[in-house]
């Protein structure tokens, strides 16, 4: 007994492009993973395999001695400079996430007088180069003499244009208008509402919102260069750049500014692998409404 097997459908791939994709998802992968790479293989090296052997080949390693001299390097300074990252970075993230969700969340679900003009604005920050905006918070944060502080590189990492254009999307969509009522029936102020109710909901854009500013925060130079003498407030970026800038006059910072560049992507990855989950449930959620 013989089975005719219908045509293919037009809209299944075939074997030919399946697999051209998967060579050049492959070969993406490798690009984009290729520097990674070559920062861990050199992280390893001592001084003297640096500058002698290949750059994507291992030799003697010596991560561990590589590490304790870089924690050990002027009194603990690298540990002092991932502190005031994560502080940055962790702090600046968290409040910008909230204040980009409530007034996303505001714009979307009340309305009032000049709704759309004040989210034009927020659109148009979105547009503003940040080194547009470098000399003017420098002249104001030491108007009011807060130049030199943690303030500095806090105040301004809170703000997030493209975080309330986001939470504005996402509230319009996925916190219903019925809800929000029924809370209302039942006593529930507005500020209850929107912390049992719409964070939930809204909960893997606020994710997104908060890893872009994460990643931001902790990649900034530019910020901290400005507005930072101190060098016990450096952040790793700012921190490293000055190792590598003083390679010259002392060879041995060229491998701590390998291995210190190595270690300032750990919280990266950590924040990533930890949030996904969110993610998850977000595209699960929307795959049933």
């Amino acid at each position: 007994m013989t089975t005719a097997t219908g045509p293919r459908r037009p809209d299944t791939p075939g074997p030919l492009s399946v697999g051209g994709a998967m060579v050049f998802l492959v070969l993406m992968a490798g690009y984009f993973l290729m520097p990674v790479y070559w920062l861990l293989v050199n992280a390893t090296k001592s001084q003297r395999d640096l500058v002698t052997t290949n750059g994507f080949a291992f030799a003697d390693v010596q991560l561990g001695r590589n590490l304790a001299d870089l924690f050990a390097r002027d009194d603990g300074v690298f540990g002092r400079w991932a502190l005031n990252s994560l502080i940055y970075a962790g702090g600046g993230a968290a409040v910008g996430t909230l204040l980009a969700a409530m007034a996303g969340y505001g714009i979307a679900k009340y309305s009032f007088r000049g709704r759309e003009v004040l989210f034009g604005f927020a659109l148009g920050g979105v547009l503003v180069p940040a080194t547009a905006l470098a000399l003017p918070l420098f002249l104001m944060f030491a108007g009011v003499g807060l130049t030199n502080t943690y303030w500095a590189v806090l105040l301004p990492s809170i703000v997030s244009p493209f975080g309330v254009y986001l939470s504005r999307v996402y509230a319009s969509a996925s916190v219903p208008d019925e809800l929000i009522d029924a809370g209302r029936m039942d006593g529930a102020g507005e500020l209850r509402i929107f912390f049992t109710v719409a964070v939930r909901l809204m909960a893997p854009a606020l994710v997104t919102v908060f890893l872009f500013q994460f990643v931001a925060i902790w990649n900034n130079f530019l910020l901290p260069l400005i507005m930072l003498q101190d060098s016990s407030l450096y952040p790793i970026t700012y921190g490293l750049y000055l190792w590598a800038s003083q390679v010259s006059r002392d060879p041995a910072l060229q491998v701590l500014a390998i291995v210190g560049s190595l270690v300032s992507v750990i919280p990266l990855i950590i924040t990533f692998v930890s949030l996904q989950r969110f993610w998850r449930s977000g595209l699960a959620a929307g795959s049933v409404k």
